[in-house]
């Protein structure tokens, strides 16, 4: 476990210049509650993240759909829950909701209710609705933690990157999840469920350190600075609290504790241990315009091919996954 790391200084630094001194001095507020909504209370997040590179997302998809243009809501649409008349989704940590927005449109007989703690995020999904006359999906600002659920209300309880922000993930599953849930009921998660507060092990930082080098230099511009990113030595405890105490809290114990309760419909690890923290901060150099070469492409490639082989020895950090209750409890 690293407490403090040359790459949390990194990180403020970085932090600064792409969001501002406003942001930073929002993580001094003294709640926990408080970081971690100040974390999401924003409507749009200037980043450079791999998720918002296209050919990542397609290999997402071709790992868990088995088509790199078909993503897995219209996936899960297609293939499962198709026969119920009438079928019942809470969906908790939605955020702007855009993948439950998307279910409601693919799914007209769903009735999805969208529980989250960020006002700015729920009224923009609440125009989009509007918009779009979905008339199937609800929307509920409160706190999720402290809110008392119906029992046995919902066919499916659903997260997408919302469930690692949880404590006491068997307490929260059995209490929360399990309580609002019918007879065989189903859970829905495209998570991450690798390592708590991603402290990650030394091989693991190891091969993102290789996979970083094999990146020619003129693709590791940190956005918006004129600094290169040469080296990661790993996340430290007291930056991933006082940034968000919510995130990756106790991630380890996601998918053990959904084999307590439930059997595996579907499971799809999807990776993600060695790209998550090599194109942080550098992914814009990948997006697809003018700039996108060949060369850019052959980077990407390359870089899949090595987390691939990584995937060989070791758990995936990120699954998608549809399960069903064994027993209500």
């Amino acid at each position: 476990m690293r407490f403090v790391t040359l790459e949390d200084i990194k990180d403020v630094f970085i932090k600064l210049h792409q969001r501002g001194s406003n942001f930073l001095l929002s993580k001094l507020k003294i709640t926990p509650y408080a970081r971690t909504k100040s974390a999401f209370n924003q409507e749009k997040i200037d980043c450079a993240n791999f998720w918002i590179i296209p050919e990542v997302r397609r290999r997402w998809n071709r790992l868990i759909t088995g088509h790199s243009d078909i993503g897995y809501e219209a996936f899960l649409s297609a293939n499962y829950f198709q026969n119920a008349k009438e079928f019942k989704v809470l969906a908790l940590g939605s955020g702007d909701c855009s993948h439950e927005l998307l279910l409601a449109e693919l799914n007209p007989h769903w009735q999805i209710d969208c529980f989250d703690f960020c006002e700015k995020r729920l009224n923009s999904a609440i125009k989009t609705a509007k918009d779009k006359k979905l008339n199937n999906i609800a929307f509920y600002l409160e706190n999720i933690v402290t809110y008392s659920f119906d029992s046995q209300k919902y066919n499916a309880v659903f997260f997408h990157a919302s469930l690692h922000h949880f404590d006491k993930i068997p307490h929260f599953l059995k209490h929360t999840v399990i309580h609002s849930l019918k007879p065989k009921g189903y859970l829905i998660i495209n998570e991450y469920v690798g390592k708590n507060r991603l402290q990650y092990s030394k091989e693991q930082i190891v091969h993102i350190n290789k996979a970083l080098q094999s990146i020619p230099k003129e693709y590791r511009k940190i956005h918006k600075t004129r600094y290169y990113k040469n080296h990661f030595s790993g996340n430290g405890i007291f930056k991933m609290i006082i940034a968000d105490p919510s995130e990756c809290v106790d991630s380890e114990n996601i998918l053990p504790a959904i084999y307590t309760h439930f059997d595996i419909v579907l499971e799809k690890p999807y990776g993600n241990n060695l790209l998550h923290s090599t194109l942080k901060d550098i992914a814009h150099h990948f997006i697809e315009n003018d700039d996108f070469t060949a060369d850019k492409q052959q980077v990407l490639q390359n870089l899949f091919k090595m987390e691939d082989n990584f995937l060989q020895s070791n758990p995936s950090d990120y699954v998608f996954g549809i399960y069903q209750l064994k027993n209500k409890e």
